[in-house]
């Protein structure tokens, strides 16, 4: 490690995402600095690295992990480009904080999976913040007391206030809802067996073409429900809420209630604008998590198997998506390294 103990990270793709990780870095966690900074845009990739001190630009992933000081990889890349990153990586055997999806698609992700394994230990934290939210996290434990007894369903609300032009019903699956996939394996401990999509009336302000919102049913290994409401054009902010509904009672969280204000004729509160105003503090977990982590030597948080697991979980999606079928999920049995 660089500097007494201080992990220099190589940050691998700066457009919205790697810049903030960067800000991260720099401004909010400890024990680490941001030793290089990667992206094909070579003025971009300049312009981040001059907010880092000591910070090197590059256009190639492969060369910033070869640099000086480089002890670990944060990928905020776009997900095509994973891939190649994470097995560049396993070649010098650095730990790598990925941001979802690990890959885009299970074919891709099965042959990561297969390069860590030949490594014989892991060395991938897969970037699902909503793991490391303060609120989700007491659900978790609250669920893994056994103090309402098993968890029979989820209710599940997922509401963006628009979408980019850009933006597909696909999309809708493999962008938005793959966070309900993984947070219902990790709320549960149960894998995901079968999707069925439903669509109602498409929401009139929705871009052309984008079917929104959808209603999403997973079936899970253990025997429960879980129903995701995706409305990516609600207008009105950004919403994700999950209400586990168990034998012997019930919780919910992602409601946030702050403050409550009264005033002539109107009460109420803040509805976050975007993800990164609502998942802010879960962010900043997750990378301190992920950098003490590395400095012990171990790797800790969401797995490449759960990568490959959202993965699989979405190819059901998307043929359920298009059939409106029930559809069921293929996926390999679970690997040692990962149990």
């Amino acid at each position: 490690m660089t500097q007494q103990g201080t992990l220099g990270i190589a940050v691998i793709g700066t457009g919205k995402m790697g810049a903030d990780h960067v800000r991260r870095i720099n401004d909010v966690i400890s024990g680490a600095r941001v030793a290089a900074v990667v992206d094909v845009d070579e003025a971009r990739a300049a312009s981040v690295a001059d907010t880092a001190e000591g910070c090197r630009a590059f256009t190639d992933p492969a060369a910033a992990m070869a640099a000086p000081g480089v002890d670990a990889v944060l990928i905020a890349s776009p997900g095509p480009a994973h891939e190649d990153a994470l097995l560049s990586a396993f070649e010098r055997d650095l730990p790598v904080l990925c941001e979802k999806p690990l890959t885009p698609d299970s074919t891709s992700a099965l042959r990561v999976l297969e390069a860590e394994q030949k490594l014989g230990h892991r060395r991938v934290q897969v970037g699902f913040m909503r793991r490391y939210d303060s609120e989700f996290m007491k659900l978790k434990a609250l669920l893994a007391a056994g103090e309402l007894g098993r968890p029979l369903m989820l209710h599940c609300r997922h509401r963006n206030a628009s979408v980019h032009s850009y933006f597909t019903t696909e999309m809708l699956i493999s962008d938005s809802v793959v966070h309900e996939m993984d947070q219902s394996r990790w709320l549960l401990e149960q894998e995901i067996t079968t999707v069925t999509v439903l669509k109602p009336t498409p929401n009139a302000n929705a871009p052309e073409g984008l079917s929104d919102p959808q209603l999403v049913i997973f079936e899970t290994s253990g025997g429960a429900l879980v129903n995701v409401e995706m409305f990516a054009t609600c207008g009105f902010g950004y919403q994700v809420q999950t209400e586990a509904v168990c034998e012997r009672g019930t919780a919910r969280v992602g409601d946030a209630h702050g403050m409550l204000v009264n005033r002539p004729g109107a009460w109420g509160g803040e509805i976050a604008p975007d993800f990164v105003a609502r998942f802010e503090e879960a962010y900043d977990r997750e990378v301190q998590a992920w950098v003490d982590a590395t400095r012990r030597g171990v790797v800790e948080g969401p797995s490449t198997w759960d990568g490959y697991a959202a993965a699989a979980v979405c190819e059901a999606g998307l043929r359920a998506q298009k059939t409106g079928e029930r559809t069921a999920v293929e996926m390999i049995e679970r690997p040692a390294l990962y149990r």
